[in-house]
């Protein structure tokens, strides 16, 4: 007799793939609370979501920080627990536990600058390295995601507008609890860690898929092949007006080698239909790139 309920159960990560997740979340995690102690906080620069509101409450009350992000998270985790699962709670309450006691080590360590202009730019890239790294990794540092998930579960908003209008009162909220200066600076610090976040979880060497419709196709397919290195798939479409059947070249490139593709399909078809897309990650298949002879 087979066992359905084993077939139908999620196949466990290798140890070295949880250990990997682990130092990642732990690298991810300090990096955060050194953004936080060494260069936001002393500066009073805040981030966004419950960070944010740890940070201003640490401030007025005169207590650690780190008791804060971890407190003020908690909650969150345990009422979206059915919704972000069972991994994935567990790797953020461990993020969480680490940047807390990295934020209380640091916590009497000076800060390293102190040009607002500059703590702005520096804090918020590491802060968005160190979350982009625990998010790639199956985690999160903040619980105002989860809630902004349990709300747009009923009601008619998505998850990112419920966060932009969280951290908008936070921030309002930070003009008042330190200056509107503060508070600005924290907004740049919030949109450099926001990008920041983008590179990591995208990568720096972002790939692109290209979807290329021509009756040249052979011609192009070949000439991809030939001066990119690359490996083409062709698929069959058919058009719904006309009712022809078409075949679509499907191709991944890396942002570097976009131009050149364009102009190999300009040469053979300049009314080729094109549509280019990112593509965050890419494993598998053949795209390791060729030699070009």
């Amino acid at each position: 007799m087979i066992d359905i309920s084993s077939e139908k159960s999620h196949k466990k990560l290798p140890l070295t793939e949880k250990i990997k997740r682990l130092i990642m979340i732990t690298i991810g995690a300090i990096l955060m609370a050194v953004a936080l102690e060494l260069f936001l906080v002393p500066n009073q620069i805040l981030d966004g979501g419950i960070v944010g509101i740890s940070i201003m409450f640490s401030h007025l009350l005169h207590l650690p920080l780190g008791l804060f992000i971890f407190v003020l998270n908690l909650p969150f985790f345990f009422l979206g627990y059915k919704q972000i699962g069972k991994s994935f709670a567990m790797s953020t309450v461990y993020g969480i536990m680490v940047l807390s006691i990295a934020t209380a080590i640091l916590h009497p360590v000076p800060a390293f600058i102190d040009e607002k202009f500059l703590v702005t730019i520096f804090g918020g890239a590491i802060l968005g390295i160190g979350v982009g790294l625990v998010i790639r990794y199956g985690g999160s540092l903040d619980g105002s995601e989860i809630l902004a998930i349990l709300i747009s579960s009923k009601s008619p908003f998505s998850v990112g507008e419920i966060v932009m209008v969280v951290n908008f009162f936070i921030f309002i909220a930070a003009g008042f609890v330190f200056t509107w200066e503060s508070a600005m600076y924290s907004v740049i610090a919030y949109f450099i860690a926001f990008k920041a976040i983008d590179i990591v979880q995208l990568g720096l060497d972002e790939s692109k898929s290209a979807w290329i419709i021509s009756d040249q196709y052979e011609e192009i397919g070949d000439a991809i092949t030939d001066r990119l290195g690359r490996g083409v798939t062709y698929l069959s479409g058919e058009g719904a007006y006309t009712g022809e059947n078409k075949k679509i070249i499907f191709v991944v490139i890396t942002r570097l080698e976009e131009y050149k593709l364009k102009d190999i399909i300009n040469h053979f078809d300049d009314s080729a239909f094109v549509a280019i897309g990112n593509v965050s990650e890419v494993k598998g298949g053949r795209f390791k790139k060729r030699d070009i002879h």
